[in-house]
């Protein structure tokens, strides 16, 4: 499918599939969206210092650079895993100017070595950020009360319904730890029952900038 770079409201880029009309991040702001959605509402919550993250999606590496940089911050120790299926192009990478838009060029060397290990294989960004992709079809993870925080950044339901099915939240149910949360930009009626159905409690949250609404899903076992 035809693929272009195409830049958001907010000066930072993204990747744009034209047959689908669909993009890896959101046309308002791909850092706004990333912040709003995975850390101010997810990342945020967790006070601990030690934080395991699954994102479903890895993409362009956005939210796996801004989570590295958030953690910075807080102070925290984080276990990054990123399932991608389709890794993004060394050239289309190239294109993304996230590490400028962040103001973080010291950083620019992890924000490349993400894209450069090796997958399946962990490595650290530093003494406090443990890194792991794996090229996986979602349909196969099979992690079990494995993580705190699920990055929930899959193609939308408009175009990809199967990664929104009540199979693919059993396996991010079964994925969380106890008192474990997934967050995501997406809040179709379909996606929070199929999220209620396997178990989570769910609530609806203001959206990104452009996006009126965004589901939190917790699992909470008695």
């Amino acid at each position: 499918m035809k693929r272009k770079i195409i830049q958001t409201s907010d000066g930072s880029t993204t990747i744009q599939i034209e047959d689908w009309d669909e993009c890896y991040h959101s046309k308002h702001g791909a850092i706004q969206e990333a912040k709003h959605v995975f850390i101010k509402n997810g990342l945020a919550l967790f006070t601990a210092q030690k934080v395991s993250i699954l994102e479903i999606g890895f993409g362009t590496g956005l939210n796996a650079f801004i989570t590295f940089l958030e953690a910075k911050k807080r102070n925290q120790t984080i276990t990054y895993v990123g399932v991608e299926a389709y890794p993004v192009s060394v050239e289309e990478l190239k294109e993304m100017n996230y590490v400028q838009e962040l103001e973080a060029l010291e950083y620019t060397p992890v924000f490349e070595k993400m894209h450069q290990v090796k997958w399946e294989q962990s490595h650290l960004m530093d003494n406090d950020f443990c890194f792991t992709k794996r090229q996986q079809f979602f349909e196969a993870i099979d992690d079990v009360a494995k993580y705190d925080l699920i990055y929930f950044d899959a193609f939308g339901y408009r175009v990809q319904p199967e990664l929104w099915s009540t199979a693919i939240f059993q396996k991010m149910f079964t994925a969380l730890k106890n008192n474990g949360v997934l967050v995501t930009y997406a809040a179709r009626g379909v996606v929070k029952r199929s999220m209620i159905e396997v178990g989570f409690t769910v609530e609806k949250l203001a959206g990104p900038p452009g996006k009126r609404e965004m589901l939190r899903a917790t699992k909470l076992i008695p």
